[in-house]
């Protein structure tokens, strides 16, 4: 499960891994003035450990456009941040949980990935912005422990039984009355008002509508007075058939949607003329249903290696793409002559495909990407990709896939409880002395 961003914001530090080009805090700066803050377990906090971390949160502050707190508060929160870090990796140490060079290299490979170029150039990128590669990677290292602590220590805490699932399941059914989620059947009357009609005209037909409106509410049988007055479709009484309410035209939905069976609306007024509605049959749906969403894209794959390097691969498929738009090269024929995996014969298409099927770095672009249109050169894990998506749609899940997606949601929503129970006490059985500020 991924890292929770919620509980990033209240428990972590903000690590270089969020955005390892952010400016950083030259050595020079960081040997300014410097002294110990806090210790956590023997283990020092300095205060150039505290002025990096508020640097980069202006930083991605500023970026995101959010108004960043008053400094001495944002001192506070980023301090306490480092010391809930700096228990939570001394936990980590304690009970073996630690990152090893390969996931370390692994993640470097992922940033690098996530920037469009490879490891050697992301480090002389982040040298040019001052920033250490033994710092960057020790940075990574803890990352990656934390996550790997979180996932051992928090998620083992929930436990989502079938009993939790029957129970959502139970609330949602009752949920579905909801008048928008309902089925309901109208009977439409409809006094028509011609388009070129006098005011004293149209009203004329209003008082008409009004007094078999009266007649309605009275008792009248209602497809009588269809059959009588109306100028739409009378089959069946003037009833349109039973379909959820939110299918309706707003005007009859605003004037429809808390009426009982058998009840009859208000006028509704629209471009033919004066409606009067009943309610004819309403019923909630039959079983409580999810959608997920699906895509049918192609893609072109160039694998990289000795023969193609990256920058290569992209300068080949930014070409493709070019033609493509230019309408001198097919898609689906580039792909059936140049893609490098198992959908090359089928002219790339990759079939019907849920969320979380593709890497995140390939989805990403694609959940982007509108119909039709060619993707920029794509990198990932398994090469660099074109892509282009052909349709989406939408379907309802499985009883077994709509257990597992209740699951899942139970979970996301009972983490952030966990965590910041767990982080808790994690902080309470560390020694946290807090120093003050020197003069």
């Amino acid at each position: 499960m991924k890292y929770r961003a919620w509980a990033l914001a209240l428990f972590c530090s903000f690590g270089t891994i969020a955005n390892p080009l952010l400016a950083q805090t030259s050595p020079k700066e960081a040997q300014t003035a410097d002294f110990i803050v806090a210790v956590v377990n023997s283990e020092p906090i300095t205060n150039s450990d505290v002025q990096f971390a508020i640097k980069r949160i202006k930083m991605q502050m500023e970026q995101q456009r959010q108004a960043a707190p008053a400094p001495e508060e944002l001192r506070r929160m980023v301090l306490e941040r480092l010391i809930n870090d700096k228990a939570q990796l001394q936990w980590a140490q304690e009970i073996g949980i630690r990152a090893e060079d390969a996931a370390v290299e692994q993640a470097e490979q992922g940033m690098a990935r996530q920037y469009q170029t490879n490891v050697t150039e992301l480090h002389l990128r982040l040298l040019k912005e001052g920033v250490n590669i033994s710092t960057f990677r020790r940075q990574l290292r803890d990352q990656i422990t934390l996550s790997r602590l979180h996932e051992r220590e928090v998620e083992a805490r929930l436990r989502i039984s079938d009993q939790d699932i029957d129970k959502y399941i139970s609330e949602q059914q009752a949920l579905r009355a909801d008048p928008l989620a309902q089925e309901i059947n109208l009977a439409n009357l409809l006094i028509a008002v011609p388009e070129k009609s006098t005011p004293e005209q149209s009203a004329q037909l209003f008082r008409k509508a009004q007094d078999i409106q009266q007649r309605a509410r009275s008792g009248a049988e209602f497809s009588a007075l269809v059959q009588e007055f109306s100028a739409a479709d009378k089959t069946n009484g003037g009833q349109i058939g039973l379909r959820r309410a939110d299918r309706y035209p707003e005007i009859f939905l605003k004037a429809i949607v808390q009426l009982k069976v058998g009840d009859i609306s208000d006028i509704v007024r629209s471009g033919a003329g004066f409606h009067i509605l009943k309610i004819t049959e309403k019923k909630a749906p039959e079983k409580f249903t999810q959608y997920t969403a699906q895509t049918n894209a192609r893609h072109i794959l160039l694998r990289t290696g000795p023969e193609l390097t990256q920058s290569a691969a992209v300068s080949k498929l930014a070409d493709v793409k070019k033609q493509i738009e230019q309408g001198k090269l097919d898609f689906q024929t580039a792909a059936k002559e140049m893609s490098q995996d198992g959908s090359a014969a089928q002219g790339g298409d990759l079939g019907w495909a849920s969320p979380g099927m593709f890497v995140p770095e390939f989805e990403d672009v694609m959940n982007q990407l509108p119909l039709g249109q060619v993707s920029n050169p794509v990198v990932s894990r398994f090469g660099v990709h074109l892509i282009m998506v052909m349709e989406r749609r939408r379907v309802e899940l499985q009883p077994m896939e709509l257990r597992e997606a209740i699951r899942n949601q139970l979970r996301e929503q009972r983490y952030s409880e966990a965590f910041v129970n767990w982080a808790r006490d994690i902080r309470g059985r560390a020694f946290v002395e807090i120093r003050d500020t020197p003069l």
